[in-house]
């Protein structure tokens, strides 16, 4: 994707959770996109109870905040439980991946944008 291109990219300026499309990745995990512009996206990521998502890496910065449930973090081979109000910082190329102890939501940011996550709107 161009410079250009990666300019163009944006969501409305108001989002509207009820009309934002839910997507089902599988697992227990279903993501919605909150908003996002060419440097910066917010999505809400719901987890059941036990899901996983797996360790990866990417070269976006990211940063979560736990809005509901209980999360058991790996980032850089190092493990923390969280819950509520909790949160945690990614660095680009680090090894991640969360455990769900307790259903809940996380809300992930991330910088610049995860073109991979819009499919045909990128």
């Amino acid at each position: 994707m161009t410079m250009a291109q990666q300019d163009q990219i944006g969501s409305e300026r108001f989002i509207d959770a009820a009309t934002v499309p839910v997507e089902e990745l599988g697992g227990g995990i279903k993501r919605q996109i909150l908003g996002f512009g060419p440097d910066l996206m917010a999505v809400r990521v719901c987890f059941d109870k036990g899901a996983v998502g797996e360790q990866h890496a990417h070269h976006h910065a990211q940063t979560s905040y736990v809005e509901s449930g209980r999360f058991l973090a790996t980032i850089d081979g190092e493990e923390r439980e969280l819950g509520p109000g909790d949160g945690f910082y990614v660095k680009p190329h680090e090894m991640h991946g969360a455990v769900c102890l307790e259903a809940g939501v996380l809300i992930d940011t991330f910088s610049p944008v995860r073109s991979d996550f819009l499919g045909s709107e990128a």
